[in-house]
């Protein structure tokens, strides 16, 4: 069982299986917090109420790379694995294989560090067929691949399963479900909003972010 066992046990939704999230509603329970959360850094840090208010405005632009970044002329941001520590490797479209999402970070080229002083500014970025994306999705992507906050709109834990029966990326903490090929709209669990998202754009042959051009996602 995942880490992540006592958080969801904990919680109004429980989830299990190895390979796959299989999420299921306990109604006989009362809703409770999410106590495994308390102790689960990935869920749970001194910052989650400011995480939770940035996420709730539903604008890429709120989050604390954007905000810094928002001028015409500002350079656009690379993308780095999430996990590494050194020798940041700028991440190319065919870094990601198809389904398999990846937590990224921005990259400042000009300090040549990632902008991973807040969990805010974690990415999950996921490569899926375009032609099964939504007219306005596809028009964020590049080379088929997405970028949306790595953290639920719901109590800020990170999200990056994907379940491909259901082509929706899901939440370990409460199991809410987001539709990633329609702007990760919410088909399931306690989430209220989409995850924001971020328009990709090529820079020479690495995927980035255009501070200047964010996702139009207003709702």
């Amino acid at each position: 069982m995942r880490e992540n066992t006592e958080c969801i046990l904990n919680s109004e939704y429980y989830i299990h299986g190895n390979d796959f999230l299989i999420a299921m509603k306990k109604p006989h329970l009362p809703p409770t917090p999410c106590q495994g959360c308390a102790g689960n850094t990935s869920c749970s840090d001194l910052d989650r109420r400011q995480i939770l208010q940035l996420l709730g405005s539903g604008l890429a632009t709120s989050l604390p790379f954007m905000a810094s970044n928002a001028s015409a002329q500002a350079t656009p941001l690379l993308l780095v694995d999430a996990d590494a520590e050194q020798g940041f490797a700028p991440l190319r479209p065919s870094d990601l294989k198809v389904a398999k999402p990846l937590l990224a970070f921005p990259f400042d080229t000009q300090t040549g560090k990632p902008k991973n002083e807040s969990r805010a500014n974690k990415l999950v970025l996921i490569r899926l067929p375009e032609d099964q994306m939504e007219a306005a999705t596809k028009g964020r992507s590049v080379g088929g691949v997405l970028a949306y906050s790595a953290l639920c709109t719901h109590q800020a834990c990170d999200v990056k399963t994907w379940i491909a029966k259901e082509k929706v990326l899901v939440c370990f903490c409460h199991a809410s479900k987001f539709d990633l090929l329609d702007g990760a709209k919410v088909v399931d669990g306690p989430a209220s909003r989409p995850l924001p998202s971020f328009s990709l754009k090529l820079e020479g042959e690495f995927l980035a972010v255009a501070p200047s051009s964010p996702a139009n996602q207003s709702s």
